[in-house]
């Protein structure tokens, strides 16, 4: 594990140094292309693939976990509630249309494995981190998740700097402006960067309506999980021995993964307001580190002669997400002020 996770300490230290030069650029969007640009370098791909694998992918799997769990402490029941209930009903509109248009469109266009559903979940939630909790309840291929997280990546990159020229142009103000922006851009770190370019109003509303699409992760997960289980147990059903449907049973995912436990009990822990400032500060830079590792990880497993067999494809179906979650979250928007 040390070389992997030494070197992806390093990819942190990094992105947070891009950050810093550049504060547009948020540092786990860093970290991605960090990581697929390490893959690639003639003098460290060999570790890459070689001595630091096990590490790499201990963090793109094992640290994404405690990373989705501390994303919980960022949301509290009392969010919810302040943002009301016509706002809450355009967040599900809206996450609900992008998944199932990008999952459907994902099919059509034939790409791979679990990207079209990665691609769909990465969209409608939250970026990486909702990409990564699918993946593990579906067990998806560690190049379908890191081909996902680039895509997702690279639109809500796109995102920073085009969402704010649209601004005026569509007759938004600064909190119209912001309840777009979380409805629509896809990571936290992307919502915060895109928001703040119109003032402090608008980056609160930015990250409440973001928060609300993170906390549909936790029914997104289980709904994964109950059609994961279904899937095995027809399979098992179908002409299997005795023995073989006991190991197909054994290997159904529970209905509440852990880590999602521990994300919908950082978010009780969070409503109790028992954690002072200080704590939340810490567990979020915590949090920021954590995921910046396993995206730096996930980043090195991108293979980019591969994703460019499939890469006009991917591109398709990130064009025509961006298109259908913007405008929809666009047109709820202002339904709902």
């Amino acid at each position: 594990m040390l070389p992997g996770l030494a070197l992806a300490a390093l990819g942190v230290a990094a992105a947070e140094g891009v950050h810093l030069l550049v504060p547009a650029v948020p540092m786990l969007t860093a970290a991605v292309v960090l990581g697929v640009l390490v893959a690639h370098l003639p003098g460290v791909r060999a570790l890459v693939n070689g001595a630091a694998r096990p590490g790499l992918s201990f963090a793109g799997k094992r640290l994404m976990r405690l990373g989705v769990v501390l994303l919980g402490l960022k949301l509290s029941v009392g969010d919810i509630v302040g943002i009301g209930w016509a706002t809450v009903a355009m967040v599900f509109a809206v996450v609900a249309a992008t998944f199932a248009g990008t999952l459907w469109l994902g099919r059509k266009l034939g790409l791979p494995g679990d990207q079209p559903l990665l691609v769909a979940t990465g969209y409608s939630i939250c970026g990486a981190s909702a990409i990564c909790a699918v993946s593990e309840v579906r067990k998806s291929e560690e190049r379908d998740v890191a081909t996902s997280v680039a895509l997702v990546t690279l639109c809500g990159t796109l995102a920073i700097a085009v969402l704010p020229l649209l601004q005026h142009p569509l007759g938004l103000d600064a909190g119209q402006f912001g309840r777009w922006v979380g409805a629509g851009v896809h990571d936290v770190g992307q919502v915060v960067a895109t928001a703040q370019t119109a003032g402090q109003h608008a980056l609160g509303q930015a990250v409440l309506v973001k928060l609300m699409r993170v906390a549909l992760l936790a029914p997104l997960v289980a709904a994964v999980v109950v059609s994961v289980r279904a899937r095995t147990g027809s399979r098992a059903g179908r002409g299997a021995v005795q023995g073989a449907d006991a190991a197909a049973e054994g290997r159904r995912p529970p209905l509440l993964p852990l880590f999602v436990a521990g994300f919908l009990l950082m978010v009780a822990v969070r409503t109790t307001g028992w954690l002072p400032g200080g704590a939340l500060g810490l567990a979020a830079t915590v949090q920021e580190v954590l995921l910046a590792a396993a995206l730096f990880g996930l980043g090195s497993a991108v293979h980019l002669p591969t994703l460019a067999r499939t890469g006009s494809r991917v591109a398709a179906l990130g064009l025509c997400s961006w298109v259908v979650i913007a405008g929809v979250s666009y047109a709820g928007v202002l339904l709902t002020t």
